[in-house]
């Protein structure tokens, strides 16, 4: 159990019996392909946030909208974090531990599948949002409102800072499975959260709450959508399209692509062994090669993005965050290929582990006597193909995203020239995210 809390990524080489060049080849191809008949058949912009998409039932908007429909989400959250603290300050410093799980797994990964279904969930149950509109009620202010404007220049950027510190911890610091230094990471982040909502309100969550920019960033992707505060179901590329470029957009980007792909990376057999040879301390080389990862995606991604002509009224420099936008279905499709078997049962470990949160045998929530179905470990075939399809789908997705975006801001004479550094870097995405899955 203590073994599948470390691995992560469960699988590499081992659960994918499908030839790595043919992988690579046919991932290739089908990005190609893709921009071929994008350039094509594809001349105009098709999406436009002002426009797209269509109103929601009216008894769907009314209950998502309504006051007990939040307030219920909003004590979901408080309530779990007041019962996974429970475990964290009075359970024991093990790995059966459910706050770990909770933290790693059913946090960290399955916001993403929650946040394609439901759109963003964290926005929804966020404690810290929670305890500072019950601090602003018993003070007489408004929650949404702080002592001062948040700094648009900012965007990002503490999101961006924010999600860094957690993927160091989780894949780098050497004691990320003690409790201690676990605890004391949500602590701080808590005090964050609850000091930058008082002085800046809701819009500090909005940029700067890690968990709740990534779970907004991946509900993109959704198909609910919200203009002049009415429900949308709109396509997911229409959604991913309404995502506003602010600074510090690549930098989160990075951040998410280039931790994943690190994590599988330092798994591998030649980093492994490099580590093993080498007299330098392998915690200095892992903390350099996740930095290298995340500035390397972002590095890559800016080039490819600014090394084209630019249309009127639009800064070269500002491209990288305007495009950024079509990195997210690479993020989710690289998560699903790499985490899909670590949350599935992981995460059934860990919902077992909740009804004894003290470790002393109880069953609090009645789910201690389930067993963990590992069907999808006895199915390597199937996790393979699964594997490969979700990360050749993200890249595509991705291509068409940036083609609309492409059409839209570029100049005529560049508009598919202009995609060509692009299409190379994502083409270089694919590979090496196949390679390190393949690798891990």
């Amino acid at each position: 159990m203590g073994d599948k809390l470390l691995a992560h990524g469960i699988g590499g080489a081992k659960d994918l019996p499908i030839p790595l060049e043919l992988a690579i080849a046919g991932a290739v191809a089908a990005l190609v392909v893709s921009f071929t008949v994008l350039a094509v058949a594809w001349r105009k912009p098709r999406y436009d946030a002002a426009t797209s998409g269509r109103t929601a039932p009216a008894w769907l908007d009314s209950l998502t909208s309504s006051t007990p429909w939040r307030a219920g989400w909003r004590a979901f959250g408080v309530l779990a974090l007041l019962y996974v603290g429970w475990a964290a300050i009075a359970g024991q410093d093990t790995l059966i531990n459910p706050f770990l799980g909770v933290f790693y797994v059913l946090v960290w990964v399955g916001i993403v599948p929650l946040s394609l279904l439901f759109g963003p969930v964290w926005k929804a149950i966020s404690p810290s949002r929670t305890i500072n509109w019950l601090l602003a009620k018993a003070s007489g202010s408004d929650p949404s409102v702080g002592l001062y404007t948040y700094p648009a220049r900012l965007g990002y950027w503490p999101a961006a800072i924010g999600l860094f510190a957690f993927v160091w911890l989780e894949l780098v610091y050497p004691h990320s499975t003690e409790i201690g230094p676990v605890r004391l990471w949500c602590a701080a982040y808590l005090a964050i959260m609850l000091i930058g909502g008082a002085l800046f309100g809701n819009k500090f969550y909005e940029h700067a709450d890690p968990f709740e920019v990534y779970s907004s960033l991946v509900a993109k992707l959704s198909i609910w959508g919200h203009r002049d505060d009415r429900l949308l179901i709109r396509s997911p590329l229409a959604n991913l399209d309404s995502l506003p470029a602010k600074p510090g957009l690549v930098a989160v980007v990075a951040v998410l692509f280039g931790s994943t792909a690190f994590d599988s990376f330092k798994d591998s057999s030649p980093w492994v062994q490099f580590i093993q040879s080498t007299t330098i301390s392998p915690d200095l080389l892992n903390n350099l090669g996740l930095l290298a990862f995340c500035a390397g995606i972002a590095l890559l991604f800016a080039f490819g993005t600014m090394t084209t002509g630019v249309g009127d009224g639009v800064r070269r420099s500002a491209l990288p965050d305007l495009f950024a936008h079509s990195v997210v279905p690479i993020i989710v499709g690289y998560i699903i290929a790499h985490y899909l078997a670590y949350l599935v049962e992981y995460g059934q470990t860990t919902i077992i582990q909740l009804s004894d949160p003290l470790s002393r045998g109880d069953n609090l929530l009645g789910t201690a006597d389930l067993t963990v179905n590992r069907w999808l470990s006895y199915h390597p075939t199937f996790l393979a193909r699964l594997k490969v399809l979700a990360v050749v789908a993200g890249h595509v997705l991705g291509v068409i995203a940036a083609h609309d975006r492409a059409v839209r801001l570029l100049p005529a004479r560049h508009q598919l020239t202009g995609q060509l550094p692009l299409l190379v870097a994502m083409v270089g995405f694919t590979v090496g995210g196949l390679y390190l899955l393949f690798a891990a």
